[in-house]
């Protein structure tokens, strides 16, 4: 039954890893096919893999991390808890949206986060894991990710400062 799954239980039958952004993560698809090097504008002029995804697993200890990545990314819901996610805007806006199963609700099982937008998440809610998947295009390489530096950020975005701090430490509930 999918209501009585635990965190441990999932990340052990998913082989989920901590990792440095998002919880706990697995990449499950990374496309062999590259776009040729030139065929892209820098800063992916070197190539990439066409398209890539991966499973990971919030939760209040292992929050997502402050980072962006230079790829376009669709998140999608798929069991557990909400997350509450914060996105800073290249243009200098923020946004606050939560990726869960109640649609009534408000919440989005996808979202859209656009290349080079900074983002953090926190999970919502009782049970208090989230599970979810990212694809993203072209596919992200290490290079690709960059970790946000929370007193840097805060200046830039004054309204939000105290909630980017608030989201490193984990749940919102």
């Amino acid at each position: 039954m999918i209501d009585d799954l635990t965190a441990d239980e999932v990340r052990r039958l998913l082989n989920l890893e901590p990792h440095a952004t998002c919880g706990f993560m697995r990449v499950t698809f990374m496309r062999e096919k590259r776009i040729a090097p030139g065929g892209l504008a820098p800063p992916f002029a070197a190539g990439r893999p066409t398209g890539s995804a991966l499973y990971f697993m919030v939760t209040p200890d292992a929050p997502v991390r402050l980072h962006r990545i230079r790829n376009d990314r669709l998140y999608h819901y798929y069991l557990g808890d909400p997350i509450e996610v914060l996105l800073l805007h290249e243009n200098g806006t923020s946004e606050r949206a939560v990726v869960g199963p109640d649609l009534r609700g408000g919440q989005r099982v996808q979202l859209l986060i656009p290349g080079n937008t900074f983002h953090t998440a926190r999970v919502i809610g009782r049970r208090l894991w989230f599970l979810d998947a990212s694809t993203e295009w072209p596919g992200v390489e290490p290079a690709d990710v960059e970790i946000g530096d929370i007193d840097t950020l805060a200046a830039k975005y004054p309204d939000v400062a105290t909630d980017l701090r608030a989201f490193q430490l984990g749940s919102g509930d």
